[in-house]
């Protein structure tokens, strides 16, 4: 179930943050007088508790504006049921607007990863160094590479608070997807952390996990782990289909091992993570499965490898 923003982390009224779990984003909703914005809008199966939280919270007042950090699916996959909701005003990063309007599924991601997404339109989009008033407050977009090459960051100075989706966790950051396929994200991720400890930031919003405030402790920690994974890009590849393989497993609760190969096989970004660590397809889903498994994340049921979330 969703939480509400931890007592002792201090943001201004106008900020909500409703924590998600690792299936859906967090969604930040920002209210002033002049405007009511969501950031972020979570997973496709969780979209009917995304719309409840925000009538909840919204108390009769209408939706006006939605902001997409990026647009994976966990990221965007409440904007379908928004729209028809709200008729809301969707902005994008720029990068992906042309994806959008035609709604091509491949460069979205959403086939490359076996995940949902409704279909959703844009109004705008929104291009590193736009400002928005967003909550009463501004918040200038900034780029933010490594994780997906087009995902922005949103920094408000006045009150030093960064909504960081996953290019800052409080451990760590989300997987980067372009080294999958041959592309740079290693230098883009270093060089988005660089940046972030350039910011005065008070208070980290990030896209999975609680809001933190010991920023300093979170860019180490995510320094040592960028480090470790660029040394043998087979780690983040190993770590890649580990994390779809969950992905996976919590929207569907379980999967039959039988089945895991197939699936891996037909989604283009989870076979070329499996390409990159030269070991026998059975054999790594094996090995994963009880990775899962170890870490509490899964059990196995017989042939089945079951959701402990």
């Amino acid at each position: 179930m969703p939480t509400m923003t931890a007592p002792h982390i201090a943001l201004p009224p106008s900020i909500t943050v409703f924590e998600r779990g690792w299936l859906s984003s967090n969604n930040i909703l920002l209210i002033d007088e002049q405007c009511t914005a969501l950031v972020d809008s979570g997973y496709m199966t969780h979209a009917e508790q995304t719309l409840a939280l925000v009538r909840h919270a919204l108390a009769g007042r209408k939706l006006d504006l939605l902001v997409n950090t990026h647009l994976h699916s966990d990221h965007c996959g409440g904007n379908a049921i928004l729209q028809r909701a709200y008729a809301c005003r969707t902005l994008v990063p720029v990068a992906d607007a042309a994806a959008v309007a035609a709604w091509d599924e491949d460069k979205l991601t959403y086939k490359a990863t076996g995940q949902q997404c409704g279909r959703f339109s844009a109004d705008a989009s929104l291009v590193p160094g736009d400002r928005l008033k967003l909550g009463g407050l501004e918040w200038q977009a900034l780029a933010a590479p490594g994780h997906d090459p087009h995902s922005l960051i949103l920094y408000c100075a006045s009150e030093s608070i960064l909504i960081s989706a996953d290019a800052l966790w409080e451990n760590g950051f989300g997987v980067i997807f372009p080294e999958l396929e041959g592309e740079s994200g290693f230098a883009e991720q270093a060089e988005v952390l660089q940046l972030i400890g350039e910011l005065d930031v008070r208070v980290v919003i990030p896209g999975h996990g609680a809001p933190f405030s010991n920023v300093a402790a979170a860019l180490d920690r995510a320094r040592g782990r960028l480090d470790y994974l660029a040394a043998d890009p087979r780690r983040n590849a190993r770590n890649a289909l580990k994390v779809m393989m969950a992905f996976l497993l919590l929207e569907k609760q379980h999967i039959s091992m039988q089945a895991l190969p197939a699936l891996v096989r037909g989604n283009r970004i989870m076979w070329a993570a499996a390409q990159q660590l030269n070991t026998p397809v059975d054999d790594l889903i094996a090995a994963l499965a009880g990775e899962l498994a170890k870490a509490g994340a899964a059990s196995l049921d017989g042939d089945l490898l079951v959701s402990a979330r």
